[in-house]
């Protein structure tokens, strides 16, 4: 009997630390694109609008 039990215990071990790193990708592969997304495309429209106003300013000329 206590080698079935040892190994019931190492199931629910192995079991535990699957779920949390399951747990922990599954957050990540949520959160992060987010934050690069949000990351990347605020400096995108910074640098995107002043061309645009240079352009708009120029054919007014």
């Amino acid at each position: 009997m206590n080698s079935n039990s040892q190994s019931a215990n190492a199931d629910t071990y192995s079991q535990r630390l699957a779920d949390i790193v399951g747990t922990a990708i599954a957050l990540l592969t949520l959160i992060l694109p987010v934050f690069v997304i949000a990351h990347y495309s605020s400096a995108n429209v910074e640098n995107n609008q002043q061309p645009l106003i240079q352009n708009l300013q120029g054919s007014k000329d």
